[in-house]
């Protein structure tokens, strides 16, 4: 089965809690703190493997979670680090956040990888919080929790040349013409439900090896959502030639040319300006040889490349071959991937340091904003110390004055992060 869209949730390991501990030893009654640090979590990767040519490994497991960090221990033992977990996909997969669509990751060269959930930061033992005038702290951070997040991976081939045309064309005959791929073949339409891979021998003199892909026939509307054209026009993205593939015998070859070409520009015009050759196929039946004269002299006035073969008997093989070659880039180039090698995409939050208040649906405050919101993760609101810390924060950032502006009243929820605190101005304005 050919998978080339799936949905999975992946989430990446907590960090571990920092140790509050204090010095245990003989004749000395009040040691000092020696807590330690809490393990970073394991986090989620991608990894490029030329092995894979679908996305086969996600059909029944859907959810992933790296292990999470180890606890600080006395002594000042930090915690062990969750392992990373990874994935392995195949190249020409674009990872995609589920609930917003944007682009994570396109991955392309073998090899690369990229992080995709990242692990929690282990929170710091007391040790770090000693001073001067404090040399007893039971404070503790505790970890970060993993990203979490649903995901979209989208398979999109990555071949050297895609076979397009309507159903019935002769894409597949074509592909087993050229290649030793061995694609199912039969004289009505939509054979093809998924696409068939090839490599084409360019003869002993040539050293380059194209991969060819035969695309799913597409129809009238698939740029939208029709038939199987939809689910398989993404295939053609990275190819280096389009191939378009006609059906000569057809009632209006013209007409069925015009259709692919409409429906590639509607799904990306960019497509348009790959190097294409058309292939008027089904020269071995008289009405192709008869209309034949008439759609090349079209496609030479339109500046396309157009050859005409019977696929099914060999006739005109050659020529396709020699077209082919032509087209296609040096040896060098050949061997790298079709498209520049894969982006990964970084973006900026714009409440790293900052942060918003907003008014939910049932009269809670919540507040967003990266550090703040990590820093309530790293809180154990049970120990009084903690808490204390937290309400100096959320003073010191800005968020008790903004909360009162906004008419906080004594009693109302305030959520930031995973915690969600009731409001005390009483106990909030103590130094």
């Amino acid at each position: 089965m050919f998978l080339d869209r799936v949905k999975i949730l992946v989430q990446a390991g907590a960090g571990g809690n920092g140790a509050a501990t204090f010095r245990k030893e003989a004749h000395v009654p009040r040691g000092g703190p020696n807590g330690g640090d809490g393990g970073r979590g394991g986090s989620i990767i991608m990894r490029v493997d030329a092995g894979q040519t679908t996305l086969r490994d996600f059909r029944f497991r859907h959810h992933f979670k790296a292990t999470s960090g180890g606890r600080g221990e006395r002594d000042r033992r930090h915690g062990k680090a969750g392992d990373d977990m990874v994935l392995t996909v195949p190249p020409g997969t674009a990872v995609l956040d589920d609930a917003s669509g944007e682009l994570l990751a396109d991955l392309v060269a073998v090899g690369q990888e990229a992080v995709i959930a990242r692990g929690g930061k282990g929170g710091l033992g007391n040790t770090h919080f000693a001073t001067s005038t404090h040399q007893a702290p039971r404070h503790a951070q505790m970890g970060i929790p993993g990203e979490e997040r649903w995901l979209r991976l989208e398979l999109r081939l990555i071949a050297d040349i895609g076979l397009v045309g309507l159903p019935n064309a002769g894409k597949s005959t074509l592909l087993a013409a050229v290649t030793a791929a061995k694609p199912a073949i039969a004289d009505y339409p939509f054979t093809t439900l998924e696409p068939n891979l090839g490599v084409m021998d360019l003869g002993e003199d040539d050293g380059r090896r194209p991969t060819i892909a035969d695309v799913p026939g597409l129809i009238e509307g698939a740029s939208i959502g029709a038939g199987l054209g939809h689910a398989f026009l993404r295939h053609v993205e990275r190819t280096r030639i389009l191939v378009h593939v006609v059906d000569g015998s057809a009632r209006n070859p013209e007409r069925d040319h015009a259709i692919i070409r409409d429906e590639l520009a509607a799904h990306d015009p960019e497509l348009l300006r790959k190097p294409i050759l058309v292939v008027f196929n089904k020269l071995d039946l008289a009405e192709a040889r008869e209309s034949w004269p008439s759609f090349r002299a079209a496609r030479e006035a339109d500046g396309l490349g157009v050859v005409a073969i019977a696929a099914a008997t060999g006739e005109g093989i050659d020529a396709f071959v020699a077209a082919i070659t032509g087209l296609l880039p040096s040896g060098e180039e050949l061997a790298r991937p079709p498209e520049p090698a894969g982006v990964v995409i970084h973006r900026m939050d714009s409440l790293i340091d900052g942060f918003a208040v907003e008014l939910e649906d049932d009269g809670a405050y919540r507040v967003r904003g990266r550090r703040i919101e990590q820093t309530a993760a790293q809180t154990n609101f049970e120990v009084e110390e903690s808490a204390e810390r937290f309400q100096r924060e959320l003073r010191r950032q800005g968020i008790d004055t903004e909360l009162r502006r906004q008419g906080i009243q004594s009693g109302d929820q305030v959520r930031i992060g995973p915690a969600e605190l009731e409001w005390e101005p009483a106990d909030w304005d103590e130094e």
